[in-house]
C-alpha cells in the first residue's frame, strides 16, 4: 500500500471467505466493507480460501490491504473437522473455521503493530477476537445463522434433524457470548436483529442494523451488454452461486413444481438457472424449458436481458443481493415473501412479493404477459434501490458508529 497511508490507524478485519472477487452474497457484502475500511484505515486481514479458483485473487488484495493472511481451506477436511464438535459440545461451525495459522497471525499482527480495533465478519469468525492489545471489536454477524440451522432441522429426516437443531442451539450459545464479548453486533435488516435479540436480550444495547447495498453504477440497465440468450419464448431468470443450500432448494422448487404450472399459460416461457459451481441436483434440471449456465463471465447481461426475475427462496435471511442487483438493472422481479423480508419495497410497484406457490406462479405468469407494466416496473424498481441502497451511505453510518472513538 503506499507510504501516505502509513499515517492512518490499523484495524484487524477477519472474514470467513476470501472478499474478492464479489461474486455472491456474502462476498459482495465483505468485500464493500473491505472497501471502505481501506478508505479510513490500514487494513491486515486474516481470511479462508476454500475454492482452488479464488487462489489467484489473494494478490489483488493488496490493493486495499496492508497485509493478508488467506489460509486454504478445503471444505472436504473442514467438514470432517468440524465433527470434532461433537466431542467438545460446541457448535460444528466453529471447527470448521478455526485454524492455528489464522489465529497465531491475528496475536502477532495485533501485537506488532499496536491494533487496537477489529472487525468480524460472520459469527464463527468472533472466535478469533480474544487478542490482546484489542480495545474495540465487531462482529457482521449480517444473518442469524443459528436460526438458518434450526429452520434446516425442520425439512430433514433423522438423524439431520436432530444434528442441524444442534448446531442451531449450540451456535446460538456462541453468538451470544460473541455478542457480550464485543462491542457491537451488526445484522443486515431490522428483522434478524430483532430476531437476535428475542434470543439473546442481553445483547439489546450492542445489536444494530447495516443493511446491504448495491453498485448502482455497476449493476445498471446501461450496462446490460447483448443478450445471452438464443431466440425463442420468455425468459424467467435466478441467478445465485449454486452450490448454496437456499439457492438449490429454490431452483428445485420453482422448476419442478412452478414452471409447469407457469407453461401451462405461457408455453415458450424458458428458466435460465445463473451461477457458479452447480450441485448435482441443480444440474440434473436441465431439460425441456431450464437451461443451467454454471459459471458465467458476467452476470449483468443474464439479468438485463431477462422478461422477469424471480427470488423464490423458501429458505431466507437477510436482504437478498440477487434481489437488489435485479431491481437496479430495471427489471422486474417477483420475490419470495421468505426473501422479501427486511426489503424497503412496495409489493406491486417496485417488485412482486409472492406468498406461496399460487402467488409465485400468478405473478410470473402475470409479468410476462404485460410487457409495459414490466418496463414501469423495472424502472420504478431501480428508483427505489438507488435511492435506499447506497453502499457508501451505509458504510459511512458503520465508520461513523462503530470504528471511530468517543
Amino acid at each position: 500500500m503506499a507510504d501516505s497511508r502509513a499515517s492512518l490507524p490499523p484495524v484487524l478485519y477477519l472474514v470467513h471467505r476470501i472478499p474478492y472477487p464479489p461474486n455472491k452474497g456474502d462476498k459482495v457484502r465483505s468485500f464493500n466493507i473491505l472497501r471502505q475500511l481501506a478508505r479510513t484505515h490500514r487494513v491486515f486481514l486474516g481470511t479462508f480460501v476454500d475454492h482452488p479458483d479464488d487462489r489467484q485473487h489473494v494478490a489483488r488484495l493488496a490493493e486495499w490491504c496492508e497485509d493478508v493472511c488467506a489460509v486454504e481451506l478445503d471444505p472436504r477436511l473442514g467438514r470432517i473437522k468440524s465433527l470434532r464438535g461433537l466431542l467438545t459440545g460446541e457448535a460444528l461451525s466453529l471447527p470448521y473455521y478455526r485454524s492455528a495459522r489464522l489465529a497465531q497471525w491475528a496475536r502477532a499482527t495485533v501485537a506488532q503493530h499496536g491494533i487496537t480495533q477489529a472487525v468480524a465478519f460472520s459469527g464463527p469468525m468472533a472466535q478469533y477476537l480474544d487478542v490482546p492489545g484489542l480495545q474495540r471489536r465487531i462482529v457482521d454477524f449480517c444473518d442469524v445463522d443459528s436460526a438458518k440451522w434450526t429452520q434446516y432441522a425442520a425439512d430433514r429426516p433423522w438423524p439431520m434433524s436432530w444434528l442441524y437443531r444442534r448446531e442451531g442451539e449450540r451456535l446460538l450459545a456462541f453468538e451470544r457470548r460473541a455478542a457480550m464479548a464485543s462491542d457491537a453486533s451488526l445484522f443486515v435488516t431490522e428483522a434478524e436483529a430483532a430476531l437476535f435479540i428475542r434470543s439473546a436480550p442481553e445483547a439489546r444495547e450492542r445489536t444494530q442494523v447495516m443493511q446491504n447495498g448495491v453498485d448502482a453504477d455497476f449493476f445498471s440497465p446501461a450496462n446490460g451488454g447483448e443478450s445471452p440468450y438464443p431466440t425463442g419464448g420468455p425468459v424467467i431468470v435466478f441467478s445465485g452461486a449454486m452450490d448454496y443450500w437456499p439457492n438449490i432448494d429454490a431452483v428445485t422448487w420453482f422448476a419442478t413444481e412452478l414452471l409447469p404450472q407457469i407453461r401451462r399459460s405461457v408455453p415458450e416461457a424458458r428458466f435460465w438457472i445463473v451461477g457458479m459451481n452447480p450441485a448435482p441436483a441443480v444440474q440434473a434440471l436441465a431439460g425441456e424449458g431450464v437451461t443451467v449456465t454454471g459459471t458465467v463471465p458476467d452476470v449483468r447481461p443474464y439479468i438485463a436481458h431477462a422478461d422477469v426475475v424471480v427470488a423464490p427462496l423458501r429458505i431466507a435471511r437477510g436482504i437478498q443481493n440477487k434481489v437488489l442487483e435485479a431491481m437496479a438493472m430495471a427489471r422486474p422481479v417477483v420475490v419470495s415473501a421468505e426473501a422479501a423480508v427486511g426489503l424497503a419495497a412496495r409489493a406491486s410497484e417496485h417488485c412482486e412479493i409472492a406468498r406461496g406457490a399460487d402467488e409465485m406462479v400468478k405473478c410470473t405468469v402475470g409479468l410476462l404477459a404485460d410487457p409495459d407494466r414490466r418496463n414501469l416496473m423495472g424502472r420504478a424498481a431501480r428508483v427505489c434501490v438507488v435511492e435506499r441502497y447506497s453502499w457508501r451511505a451505509h458504510l459511512r453510518l458503520f465508520d461513523k458508529t462503530l470504528l471511530e472513538f468517543a
